[in-house]
């Protein structure tokens, strides 16, 4: 046999330290003390931190980690005795920004097999995430997450949105996240850095209501005993949004045409009008059109706050949003209860795909959020789920030994239902265009 020694020489210190300085993913070792023994060139180019000062410092003092608080992957390696492989987290290097990696760690043992300490070998994601957000923000606005083609027009036109100043309406079924686009108009806008206020009013009556947005003067009603500033004072120069503006009556509705048209309120119990610089963004569950023919909302003040009109689809309409959504409130909920769900299973994804949605996305997360309370760890599994809708799946299993294909059928015989069976008006429900509903319709054998 070859002598691998007489070919390349012995292994000597040197020429370990040459190999681990030519690998592009960072290395360093520890002893017993958590000291750190060695340090790669890659380690010093991702944390920012040279040798020089990392050697004989504690791995935390370095290698600053949100693993380094609760879930170190080289503690429980140097624990158990076992390695620890591709655990996801983050550093914070010398320039104090932080860095996404990947790490894996060992048992750091001599020639003569004894346990000396520990090594750790990550790597960089950095360019990775930036594909990832680069790849995922033609989907994602803000807090909102869709892939759907209703919801990408809005995306697509949010930023002339955002940069205007007019009143907008936002139009959407409870729970379409109205809110969540209304906050992503002022962030993305010139007033991101002054304040978003947001008031519901179809919780309030009208004197609280006018109290809350105009303020009050001293003596203006019993125990008003100092002066108290409005929102409309308190959001200078930013947004407010009024949520649920069709359940206003046609008294408030007087007083929010004046602030509109002439940009100035009077607080109840004063005699001084007040300039006020904001932008309105109202939302709404109801059809105001309707409410206008009906003399229930003014007509003048539905032209004054209809300038930019953004419907939101209801979920059952973005039905391809499911699996974005929960993907996100998964994410959200591991990092809130310090859990490791990984996702969800095929019989709950045709669950999910069955049902109509009717509290649309706050019920989907409500239902995630059910879920975690039975699941630890994982996939999310169709007895995690509330009750409803595990029936409701079962049901459709026994149609068809396919669960996705069940609820296929069921999303489509549904739309065709809602809409007295005519093919381009379900296709246009859908969000898919009539000859892809076509060909769905013959794959699935939907008898019409």
């Amino acid at each position: 046999m070859l002598d691998k020694n007489k070919i390349f020489g012995p292994l000597t210190q040197d020429t370990t330290k040459v190999i681990l300085d030519s690998i592009s993913d960072g290395v360093f070792t520890i002893d017993y003390n958590w000291e750190i023994t060695s340090f790669n060139r890659a380690a010093e180019e991702i944390t920012g931190i040279p040798k020089e000062e990392a050697l004989g410092r504690h791995c935390w003092e370095v290698f600053r980690s949100n693993m380094c608080e609760e879930d170190c992957a080289l503690k429980k390696t140097m624990e158990e005795g076992k390695p620890f492989i591709s655990s996801s987290a983050y550093i914070i290097n010398s320039d104090k920004k932080k860095i996404p990696i990947t790490a894996s760690t060992s048992l750091l043992i001599d020639d003569k097999n004894d346990v000396i300490g520990g090594v750790e070998i990550f790597r960089d994601h950095s360019l990775v995430e930036e594909l990832r957000k680069e790849l995922t923000s033609s989907f994602k606005a803000g807090d909102i997450v869709s892939n759907s083609r209703g919801m990408k027009k809005i995306f697509k036109i949010l930023p002339q949105v955002s940069e205007s100043d007019s009143s907008v309406l936002i139009e959407g079924e409870t729970g379409t996240g109205k809110e969540l686009l209304a906050t992503a108009i002022h962030n993305m806008s010139p007033r991101k850095d002054k304040p978003f206020i947001a008031i519901n009013c179809g919780a309030l009556p009208d004197t609280l209501l006018e109290s809350e947005l105009f303020g009050y003067k001293k003596g203006a009603f019993t125990n008003a005993v100092k002066d108290k500033p409005g929102q409309f004072a308190l959001a200078h120069g930013g947004t407010v949004f009024l949520d649920e503006i069709g359940d206003t009556s046609p008294a408030f509705q007087v007083s929010l045409l004046r602030v509109l048209q002439e940009h100035e309120f009077t607080p109840l119990g004063g005699l001084v009008k007040e300039k006020t610089d904001v932008r309105i963004i109202a939302a709404t569950n109801k059809n105001l059109t309707e409410l206008v023919e009906t003399k229930q909302f003014r007509q003048d003040l539905y032209y004054r706050i209809n300038v930019i009109r953004l419907p939101l689809p209801p979920l059952r309409r973005r039905m391809e949003d499911i699996p974005l959504l929960v993907q996100k409130f998964i994410s959200k909920m591991n990092l809130r209860q310090g859990k490791s769900i990984h996702g969800i299973d095929q019989r709950v994804l045709a669950a999910f795909m069955a049902h109509d949605f009717p509290g649309n996305i706050r019920e989907l997360e409500n239902i995630i959020e059910h879920a975690f309370v039975l699941c630890s760890k994982g996939m999310i599994r169709l007895e995690h789920l509330p009750g409803f809708i595990s029936q409701q799946s079962m049901s459709l299993q026994e149609q068809t030994d396919d669960p996705v294909k069940s609820a296929q059928i069921k999303l489509i015989s549904d739309a065709l239902a809602r809409n007295s069976y005519n093919k381009n008006a379900a296709a246009k429900d859908l969000g898919i265009h009539k000859s892809t509903l076509f060909r769905r319709i013959k794959k699935l054998g939907i008898t019409l």
